[in-house]
């Protein structure tokens, strides 16, 4: 099993409004390229007083080619639609696990 995991940092003023737009729209339309099998969201426990809200956001997937095939054919354009409506109000990094 893989994991695709996206972590966000997001501006507390648009937490919620984001948090819902997520579960609705953009992690159904990840799901959708059928590249995943499931996914989870969990929220980072703050780390320092101040730091923003962070969540990570887990893409399960069966095979590496899988991933791949989501990162060349579909991330691009839900990224951009993502960084579009959130622009300059979060920061996302993106790290490949593999179950062992």
């Amino acid at each position: 099993m893989i994991l695709y995991n996206v972590t966000v940092g997001i501006d507390p003023a648009i937490e919620q409004e984001w948090l819902e737009w997520m579960k609705t729209v953009h992690i159904p339309e990840v799901m959708a390229t059928e590249m995943f099998v499931s996914n989870k969201v969990f929220k980072v426990f703050v780390q320092q007083e101040g730091d923003n809200p962070s969540y990570s956001i887990q893409y399960f997937a069966e095979s590496i080619d899988k991933v791949n095939t989501y990162l060349e054919k579909y991330a691009p354009a839900l990224q951009q639609i993502h960084m579009q409506r959130y622009q300059n109000k979060h920061v996302a990094f993106r790290t490949l696990l593999e179950e062992i």
